[in-house]
């Protein structure tokens, strides 16, 4: 695939999506020693409730599909609390649901898989606890019918609260908590390891991107790039690269010099510009004025990054911005060109941006 046809297909919804703006809320309310415990996390205990309107349930076959699914990553899983454990995962599935949580919406709470407050039906509420202590974190698994009742009825399943719970089963078997709570723990080899398995699905791997992606793992940046050359895997990956921030400045650089697509070279140079304005890396100003006047560069492409370097002050933009602005200037087009305008009034504003008496006195 040409170097163009390639960055086009797989790095366009990184500067769609805008760069260093990560999804991933990460628990800023655990203390370090906390995020230690569970970055180490090794042995889960699973305890599973199943409640029917006729009192409670087996749990055995959901508390299997749990325990398996957890294995799958690699942990050591139990079900003996007198055994010692390093985080216990609580699985309470009921016929009919109760609400448990405090907020209506914001934030997480307004994900597909956050607890409803208007979901009565049957449901799963995968929670963890640490040291003792139940954690803000909580998924929530419903079944495709609300009224197990008449579900059951309609199916001839049996007795409604068996049913519900052998749906909710199903639900479990596909459901990808193992991946949210290894995520949620900071544990990203254990992705990574899934992630590079011939086993795993393309569904599950591109689960496992979103999440990487939204850790800001530094240890996925190798497996993401790699990803990047896989068609069904690349658009996510490149969603990922954007939320690893300032870890995109070299892709960003590089589609900015050798695309040949002037879309993808202007959000590029946007890209730079909301990066280096955001971190402070300076990093992203010789490139930029690299390709400020390059021959044959795209107006569209030079009006971003003109912008752009007006968002990253740097001593080294002066010249280059007054010597395109004086070019400019001399150009006289009756009516005026609005590619023109739209360039000398990024120049312009920049201008004012770099250049400042207590800047440069």
């Amino acid at each position: 695939m040409a170097r163009s046809t390639f960055f086009a297909a797989a790095i366009y919804p990184l500067l769609l999506l805008g760069i260093g703006s990560s999804a991933w809320a990460y628990r800023d309310y655990f203390s370090e020693t906390q995020k230690a415990q569970l970055a180490h996390i090794q042995t889960v205990l699973v305890e599973v409730v199943a409640l029917t309107d006729t009192g409670a349930g087996s749990p055995d076959g959901i508390r299997e599909v749990v325990m398996r699914r957890m294995k799958e990553m690699g942990y050591g899983v139990i079900a003996d609390p007198a055994v010692p454990h390093d985080v216990v995962v609580r699985v309470k599935c009921e016929q009919r649901k109760t609400w448990e949580g405090t907020a209506a919406a914001g934030g997480d709470n307004d994900l597909p898989d956050a607890p409803s407050r208007l979901w009565k039906g049957p449901a799963c509420q995968v929670t963890y606890a640490l040291g003792g202590m139940k954690i803000k974190w909580q998924k929530e698994v419903r079944t495709e019918f609300e009224d197990a009742n008449q579900a059951a009825q309609l199916a001839q399943g049996g007795a409604p609260g068996s049913y519900a719970m052998a749906a909710l089963k199903g639900e479990l078997e596909k459901y990808e908590f193992p991946l949210f709570l290894t995520a949620e723990w900071g544990q990203p080899d254990r992705l990574l390891k899934l992630m590079d398995s011939p086993d795993t699905g393309q569904l599950r791997k591109l689960n496992i991107i979103s999440l990487l992606g939204e850790m800001v793992a530094d240890e996925a940046l190798p497996h993401l790039t790699e990803a990047l050359k896989d068609k069904d895997l690349a658009k996510q990956a490149a969603v990922a690269l954007g939320n690893m921030g300032k870890e995109g400045i070299p892709v960003l650089i590089d589609i900015l010099k050798h695309s040949k697509q002037p879309d993808l070279q202007a959000a590029a140079a946007k890209g730079l510009g909301d990066l280096g304005n955001t971190h402070s890396d300076p990093r992203v100003v010789p490139p930029l004025l690299e390709m400020l006047d390059a021959p044959g560069i795209d107006i569209a492409v030079q009006t971003e990054i003109a912008w752009a370097l007006g968002r990253v002050p740097d001593r080294r933009s002066v010249e280059p911005l007054f010597a395109l602005d004086r070019k400019l200037q001399k150009i006289r087009n009756d009516p005026p060109d609005p590619q023109i305008k739209k360039l000398k009034e990024a120049v312009f504003w920049s201008i004012k941006q770099v250049y400042t008496e207590d800047q440069y006195s």
